[in-house]
């Protein structure tokens, strides 16, 4: 593992969002959801995500998550994600990441 400066860290903007809507995305190649998120000021950005092994659409609905919202879009199929919902992998599937408790959406990680 190699170490990262402050600076390196302050590069990365992981900021807290509501995901407000989700869908299936049968065109991706492994089972996804496309996912919208509420960044409050940063406006809403969609997403891919392979949460199917855990989550079903209405368990995402109004769920609190962080997301890294400053890399460049990628196109996944017919989708272009426009942020990184962030998670840990388990052998289970992909374990959101979540706020202990509700935070305005688009405040920064600290």
């Amino acid at each position: 593992m190699n170490s990262i400066t402050w600076d390196d860290f302050q590069a990365v903007h992981l900021v807290a969002g509501t995901i407000v809507r989700v869908e299936l995305f049968p065109e991706a190649r492994q089972p996804a959801y496309k996912i919208w998120v509420d960044f409050g000021m940063y406006g809403e950005k969609k997403t891919s995500a392979q949460l199917t092994q855990l989550y079903a659409p209405d368990d995402l609905i109004g769920k609190q998550i962080i997301g890294v919202i400053n890399f460049p879009e990628k196109q996944i199929a017919s989708f272009r994600s426009q942020f990184l919902l962030t998670g840990f992998y388990t052998e289970a599937g992909v374990v959101i990441s979540t706020l202990e408790r509700p935070v305005s959406n688009g405040s920064r990680m600290a």
